[in-house]
């Protein structure tokens, strides 16, 4: 496989930790840097918690940048409930890395610097709120020409919330900057959404298997995935989960689809946005089947993948 350029912007969760990993255990991957923005926890969180992961893994030359702390409109929301209110479950670590490593450059300019020193080659992967991307395309608006494929993981595609009755979290967390990205991103464009993540989940067989390797990447991951999996078979989100229950690890489809081009095995193309104002829709994405938008710009949306190859990554990625 080629080497490809990643360049990744995450809330850094639990889901975007194991992501994390499994690009750090890619042979054909380089990682350029991570931005960092609100979302499961504070951006502070996130930038704490990408260092954390990154020392795991014993790479903390990838530079990290802080980036947005809050929506482009509104409050913000996190996900506490289900990562943890650190977003990494909660889970002492008293050799954290310090924030002081974190890079002086903010995540907005760093995206703009990244891309258009790299023009063609930077893949740009995104498993968080948008706000960052849309910040950076507003300020410069040819940086999507400039990118070889942006993957995101976010939306909906059949009105299944996982935040509010119609939305899912990322898109929902900042519905204008989804909008902003979806409809300003014109290059090739793929989506891993909710119930695709849901559809495609592993077995709790298997996350027992995966956290069961005896290396200190599996034990990092089992202290601090101990919480969502318990959060994760609670009635209240069984409900949530479309298909029933099991280990939907969100972020890393998007990834393992950026890093392999065989991994996606089918999708749909169809032009996509964001609903702004819906009392119970606000956040919600939009597939337009029909052509009503006569918006020329189609995103792939996941529909099927390799599932025994994203064991596979998964597995590498605790090695």
């Amino acid at each position: 496989m080629m080497s490809k350029k990643l360049l990744v912007d995450v809330d850094c969760g639990v889901d975007d930790a194991q992501a994390i990993m499994i690009a750090l255990a890619a042979p054909n991957v380089e990682l350029l840097g991570i931005t960092c923005v609100h979302g499961n926890t504070t951006v502070e969180n996130v930038c704490k918690n990408t260092l954390r992961v990154l020392q795991a893994c014993n790479r903390l030359e990838i530079p990290v940048f802080k980036g947005a702390a809050k929506p482009i409109l509104g409050n913000s929301i996190n996900a506490g409930n289900f990562h943890g209110q650190d977003g990494l479950g909660d889970a002492p670590d008293p050799n954290a890395p310090s924030l002081d490593m974190v890079q002086k450059e903010d995540a907005v300019s760093a995206l703009i610097r990244i891309i258009n020193q790299n023009p063609g080659e930077v893949t740009l992967v995104a498993t968080a709120p948008l706000t960052n991307l849309a910040l950076a395309v507003r300020l410069d608006p040819s940086l999507p020409s400039k990118l070889r494929g942006l993957y995101i993981m976010g939306g909906n595609t059949e009105s299944r919330g996982n935040t509010t009755v119609c939305g899912e979290f990322n898109f929902t967390a900042d519905p204008e900057a989804a909008y902003i990205v979806l409809n300003d991103y014109q290059c090739p464009t793929y989506l891993a959404c909710w119930e695709f993540t849901c559809y495609s989940k592993l077995s709790w067989e298997f996350c027992d298997a995966w956290l069961a390797q005896d290396t200190d990447k599996a034990r990092f991951m089992a202290q601090i995935f101990r919480h969502s999996i318990k959060a994760s078979q609670s009635e209240h989100f069984e409900k949530e989960f479309v298909a029933g229950t099991g280990f939907i690890s969100c972020d890393s489809y998007a990834f393992a689809a950026a890093i392999d081009d065989s991994f996606v095995k089918e999708s749909d193309h169809y032009p996509v946005s964001v609903e702004l104002t819906g009392t119970h829709t606000r956040g919600m994405m939009i597939v337009d089947t029909a052509g009503f938008m006569n918006k020329a710009h189609k995103a792939f949306i996941m529909k099927k993948v390799d599932m025994e190859k994203f064991e596979r990554m998964m597995m590498a990625a605790l090695k």
